[in-house]
């Protein structure tokens, strides 16, 4: 996963997101009509722009609604709270249309801050997310958590290490109430040292943790996912492109097969001919299995 290959995604997902909406939110025309957005809520209390979340609220809410927390790809070093969402669009509106609220999570890049304040700040913007429950109408016991490329790694991260409580990853006063019944991980890393840049200092994955993996074997295990696997956690759905050449596929099948030898629930799909990102997610078929396993395990 080479930076010259993230900088090309961001160009072409730049175009795909931002081309032909409108300035304030430019992804609410992926939503459906009456969709109630909060956007650009401060999650830790400072004026940090990469600390910001927007909440995404079904319309004509009667009840309490799970919530599915969404985070962006981008190589741990680009894009935004809105990325993703512009070719991910009708599986967004679908999860609305179902009856469930997303809030989508801006955290800082590993030029900022290497990791592990990636996780931190997921971790904080969820609890902001579930201390706010009542105020924004969520239900505390039903929340799920999406993510692409790095989001996944992110989002996987977050599922995985939840139960084993790790005390760096969270920002001091935190609440650690909050758990999930689902993860959905697209494409993202799962084993940071497995990675054909992992004696690259100038990879992604190892601006990610400040030194490349094999030099630093110790802090590449700590960022990656399989390393936090056990019998506790949550179930998963796995989808990743069958020609994807920035993450390779072998990185969702391991993490697929520790989930397996665990004994955690988990499907992976590997999407035919597909790419690492782009509008082929976003299909019916694919987009009917996301939406069918968050109505499943957020009953």
């Amino acid at each position: 996963m080479s930076l010259k290959r993230i900088q090309v995604i961001t160009l072409l997902a730049s175009f795909v997101v931002l081309h032909g909406f409108s300035q304030n939110n430019p992804v609410i025309d992926a939503f459906p009509k009456g969709t109630v957005l909060h956007g650009n809520l401060p999650y830790n209390q400072d004026d940090l722009p990469k600390h910001l979340l927007d909440i995404y609220l079904p319309p004509d809410v009667k009840a309490k609604v799970p919530l599915v927390v969404f985070i962006h790809g981008g190589g741990w070093l680009v894009n935004d709270k809105y990325a993703d969402i512009g070719y991910m669009r009708n599986t967004v509106a679908e999860i609305i249309s179902s009856g469930f609220a997303l809030a989508s999570i801006d955290y800082r890049f590993a030029t900022q801050a290497i990791f592990p304040a990636q996780i931190q700040d997921c971790n904080r913007a969820i609890s902001f997310l579930y201390d706010h429950a009542d105020q924004y109408g969520f239900d505390k016991n039903r929340f799920a958590v999406m993510g692409f490329s790095a989001g996944g790694h992110l989002a996987s991260l977050v599922g995985l290490s939840k139960n084993d409580n790790i005390h760096s990853f969270f920002m001091p006063g935190t609440t650690k109430l909050f758990s999930f019944k689902a993860v959905v991980d697209f494409y993202g890393p799962a084993e940071l040292i497995l990675f054909p840049g992992n004696n690259d200092p100038k990879s992604p994955e190892s601006l990610l943790i400040g030194a490349s993996p094999l030099s630093r074997p110790d802090l590449a295990k700590a960022a990656s996912p399989v390393t936090y696997v056990d019998k506790n956690d949550p179930p998963f759905l796995i989808v990743h492109g069958e020609k994807d050449d920035l993450v390779s596929p072998k990185q969702s099948q391991l993490l697929s097969s520790w989930l397996t030898v665990a004994g955690v629930q988990n499907e992976l799909i590997i999407v035919k001919d597909a790419p690492h990102y782009g509008a082929m997610f976003d299909v019916d078929d694919i987009r009917n299995k996301v939406v069918g396993f968050l109505k499943k395990q957020l009953k």
